[in-house]
């Protein structure tokens, strides 16, 4: 052995050297990697994923939680990957292209059961859920100047409803429907919302729908330049949509959460985290208790205003699909009460739903 080499170990037996190795030997270790399926990088989901990766991380090498360290899951690396939206990604974590994806509750009620927009496709069976988020708002925005000041005034005028293949498109044909209309009484043109806000800025397009947690950032950044409304999804019509459909809630968009944009009401859905069922059970349990662990509050809370109605006690609220084994398993161990969510029959036929068929099931 040459002399030097002798010269550094006698000096790393001498300092407690072999108390380093569990350190040194740390970035040996093969990480773990880990996709949340969001949407738009103008909308909330992309941001929120944004945060959930963070603390749910845990890359080799990182720190322990114990010593003030990250508290995610032990050499995972999870990151937020933009998407086309709910539709997507319920449909890329069935087929295994993302290992996890943000949905609204809605799509992801239809995509298990095979209901709705999904009574053609087919349901996807395995698809299981982690938790509920937090409530988005169901957004019309458009210009002041466009004379738009109700659902029907849209009647031949040029708006987007979202990108095929997202949620938002599907809730979109739901609130057209209950004021008897279909798109193909307005101008429908299908933009991101990014490219949406900057045809209504330019004056392209009258107005455009999101469902998204509010302040949206793209809808913020619009309306600091451009004079907007927020029409309201209210009345009996907003009844009928309740009525028809249980995952819908009302929802309030208060005054001044967009500049110079007065207090609306509209509907909701909840925003869940989904994932496959083939997803390996310690990994999600890891995931769950991460997600939920004191230290990712700080972030929840500083990281976004929609964080902060990120809550453990309301991880379930209005969950139509199983959880997942691991998160389940979680949940119990912290003695919540978890109701089972029955699979459909085989044989049974879907309910009528009476919405519009939706190519965004593709």
């Amino acid at each position: 052995m040459p002399i030097h080499r002798r010269r550094v170990l006698k000096s790393l037996a001498a300092l407690g050297g072999a108390s380093l190795l569990p350190d040194a030997t740390a970035w040996a270790k093969t990480p773990r990697f880990f996709r949340i399926g969001t949407g738009s990088t103008g909308g909330t989901y992309f941001p929120i994923g944004g945060l959930i990766a963070s603390a749910i991380s845990s890359p080799p090498g990182s720190r322990p939680c114990d010593r003030g360290g990250s508290c995610g899951v032990p050499d995972l690396i999870a990151v937020a990957q933009s998407t086309e939206g709910s539709v997507y990604n319920v449909a890329a974590v069935s087929e295994g292209r993302l290992e996890s994806g943000l949905s609204q509750a809605d799509v992801a009620y239809w995509a298990y059961t095979g209901t709705g927009v999904y009574e053609e496709a087919g349901r996807l069976p395995n698809l299981r859920a982690i938790a509920n988020l937090y409530p988005e708002a169901l957004q019309f925005v458009v210009r002041v100047d466009s004379g738009v000041h109700r659902i029907p005034d849209l009647v031949g005028k040029r708006v987007s409803l979202d990108r095929e293949g997202s949620g938002t498109l599907v809730d979109a044909k739901l609130v057209l429907s209950a004021w008897g209309l279909t798109p193909d009484d307005l101008e429908v043109v299908n933009y991101p919302p990014d490219h949406a806000v900057e045809e209504v800025r330019r004056g392209e397009l009258d107005g455009f729908f999101l469902v998204a947690g509010t302040p949206t950032a793209a809808i913020t950044d619009l309306a600091h330049d451009t004079q907007i409304r927020l029409l309201p999804i209210n009345g009996e019509e907003a009844d009928w949509l309740l009525d028809r459909y249980p995952f819908f809630a009302r929802a309030l968009v208060g005054a001044g959460t967009y500049h110079s944009v007065p207090a609306i009401e509209t509907l909701s859905v909840g925003a869940q985290w989904m994932v496959s069922a083939e997803v390996d059970e310690e990994l999600v349990f890891g995931i769950t208790a991460a997600l939920w662990h004191p230290t990712t509050r700080a972030l929840l809370d500083g990281g976004h205003p929609k964080g902060e109605l990120i809550t453990f006690g309301t991880a379930l609220n209005g969950v139509g699909v199983p959880l997942h084994r691991g998160a389940k398993r979680y949940y119990e161990e912290r003695g919540v009460t978890v109701i089972e969510v029955e699979p459909p029959l085989e044989d049974e036929t879907p309910p009528d739903s009476g919405e519009p068929e939706a190519e965004a099931t593709q």
